[in-house]
């Protein structure tokens, strides 16, 4: 009985907020689709200032939960720019938390509606989700040889044409670091010998095709990349091995207490188009990753564990920034759950939605 109730509570640290994340979603995709064909007649250029304006209230009702609601600590090393920028972001990539922590940076920038990701191709299937961030700028790609360059190529250019800010999110190594699957660490690391780069141990091998391909296509109005490294605390077990990083719904359950983020900014004009010299800047980019990672997980001096060089600052998210975002979504969503018309209207959204979506983008450029 005791058990049943402490298992319980554990689950419903992650269940409130999930279902209030999912269950904000048609309410949000209805907003979002008036706008949408209101601003039909519209220039393209307003179309996406609002649609910006409307992704930041979703994603910062979204950081409630992962920073106000978990407590979790953000310890920052470097200057992050005050000023918002046009960017690509290149960080690490451990688990399916690390595009919150895109965000968290985002939004401490005022950046966070400008935030569009190059996902895996299997996350359009993701229902009301997978069509709203590919209609927001974001790329599905495949990996390796069934990249499709033509594809990644058309979204690129149609978004910088348009004129719509860019904080563009990147994850080079293509798949999660988990040392728990030794067959993937151990193919990167083959792949690594065989091209004649240096050996990574706490990183996969960085794959360079999307990201050469973005910053060829933005080099004229791109600021600057943004290189992250991200460390998340309590990942090594009682021998001192390193463990996965903490899913999104550990995350929820409060098992992360305090996330290490190194941020470094590379101006534009410093990185180099041609195909072969940039990837060994991407490669030395993650050599310098991977020797940080090294010291934070396994240094035997205590001023270098579970820390990266320099000094690190505490950096809290203000509630103002957040809580308004999720009384809106709530207060949007709510009475729709009210009355027989309003839950009928939810369904279908969540129906129609879905499928319509799935249809867009398998159909769209």
């Amino acid at each position: 009985m005791l058990l049943s109730l402490v298992v319980h509570t554990y689950s419903l640290r992650y269940w409130f907020p999930a279902t209030f994340m999912l269950g904000t979603a048609p309410a949000y995709v209805l907003s979002w689709g008036v706008w949408r064909l209101l601003s039909t007649v519209l220039p393209a250029r307003l179309y996406h200032k609002l649609d910006d304006r409307l992704y930041c209230i979703y994603q910062s009702m979204v950081l409630f939960f992962f920073e106000n609601y978990t407590g979790v600590e953000i310890v920052i090393y470097g200057d992050i720019p005050k000023n918002k920028e046009n960017v690509m972001y290149l960080s690490n990539h451990q688990c399916t938390a690390d595009w919150i922590i895109a965000d968290m940076l985002a939004i401490r920038q005022g950046a966070l509606g400008h935030v569009r990701y190059v996902l895996k191709d299997g996350l359009k299937w993701l229902p009301l989700y997978g069509w709203y961030f590919s209609q927001h700028g974001g790329i599905f790609v495949k990996r390796s040889a069934k990249f499709n360059e033509k594809a990644m190529r058309r979204k690129v250019i149609s978004q910088t044409r348009c004129g719509a800010p860019m904080y563009l999110v990147i994850f080079p190594e293509g798949t999660r670091y988990n040392p728990e699957l030794p067959n993937v660490i151990a193919a990167s690391q083959t792949f690594a010998e065989k091209e004649g780069l240096s050996v990574l141990k706490h990183t996969l091998t960085p794959r360079v095709k999307a990201s050469h391909l973005a910053v060829d296509i933005m080099k004229d109005s791109l600021d600057a990349v943004y290189d992250v490294t991200v460390a998340y605390e309590g990942t090594l077990d009682d021998s001192g091995h390193r463990k996965p990083a903490p899913s999104m719904a550990e995350f929820l359950c409060k098992e992360c207490p305090r996330i290490h983020l190194h941020f470094d900014r590379v101006d534009i004009k410093g990185i180099p188009l041609e195909p072969g010299l940039f990837r060994r800047w991407m490669h030395n980019r993650f050599e310098i990753k991977d020797r940080m990672l090294t010291d934070f997980y396994e240094s035997e001096d205590p001023d270098k564990k579970c820390r990266f060089p320099g000094e690190g600052r505490i950096s809290p998210l203000n509630l103002s920034k957040s809580l308004p975002s999720a009384i809106i979504l709530g207060g949007l969503t709510l009475p729709m759950l009210l009355t027989e018309n309003g839950r009928k209207l939810y369904v279908r959204t969540w129906v129609y939605g879905t499928l319509l979506g799935w249809l867009w983008v398998n159909i769209s450029p």
